[in-house]
């Protein structure tokens, strides 16, 4: 499904509608600042939306079908899915990985479950302090926007997604690689030219700076 790109108004009562006749998906719209970063974002408002039942709906899968063999977080961008977190073997993997695979809408998997013991609460404390990390050094840099990439970090490694050009994805590489605490960092981009990035950039109304 695509969607044309819309004005904000149009774009939250479109996701209010979405989430309101579709009772069994989570909220989607968190008031204007949700409609707001949906704006500021180069995938369609299509893809938006449907990357946001790609996630509900490949974990909840998984997790029905191995139970706690598997730990998993699921992150989708542009309808490419990013699976995260512990396998108890590489069988439950391997399983959870086709399981992904199968979900409506999604175009690529990329399966970064590592075989190992579920993290702790502390283990992910930390990883959600890396991830605060490089997202405010992101705000302080004038090579793309903080909205382009999205930070994903497990077991210390950061995993970068986004509609970006090789320029941005190597701005977003190195602040994410010279950021304390990240031991790795897995570029998982959609790359774009320049002349793509500012098309999107114009139809968002973000008038983004892509030349430089």
């Amino acid at each position: 499904m695509s969607f044309a790109r819309k004005p904000l108004a149009w774009t939250a009562l479109v996701l209010g509608t979405l989430a309101a006749a579709q009772g069994c998906i989570p909220v989607i719209v968190g008031g204007t600042g949700m409609a707001v970063a949906m704006v500021s974002d180069r995938r369609s408002s299509g893809a938006y939306v449907e990357d946001e039942g790609i996630e509900w709906k490949s974990v909840k899968r998984i997790e029905d079908a191995l139970g706690d063999k598997v730990h998993v977080n699921t992150t989708a961008f542009n309808r490419k899915l990013l699976l995260t977190g512990e396998a108890f073997n590489e069988a439950s993997r391997d399983e959870a990985g086709r399981i992904a695979a199968a979900v409506e809408n999604v175009k690529e998997v990329v399966n970064e479950l590592r075989v190992a013991p579920t993290s702790t609460l502390s283990a992910r404390s930390n990883d959600s302090y890396i991830s605060s990390k490089v997202k405010a050094r992101f705000v302080d840099q004038k090579d793309f926007r903080v909205q382009q990439v999205k930070v994903v970090t497990e077991a210390s490694t950061v995993y970068l997604m986004g509609l970006v050009t090789q320029r941005e994805g190597n701005a977003a590489t190195e602040v994410t690689r010279t950021t304390s605490g990240v031991q790795k960092v897995v570029r998982v981009f959609e790359y774009i030219s320049e002349d793509e990035a500012r098309r999107l950039d114009n139809a968002t109304g973000n008038n983004a700076e892509s030349g430089k």
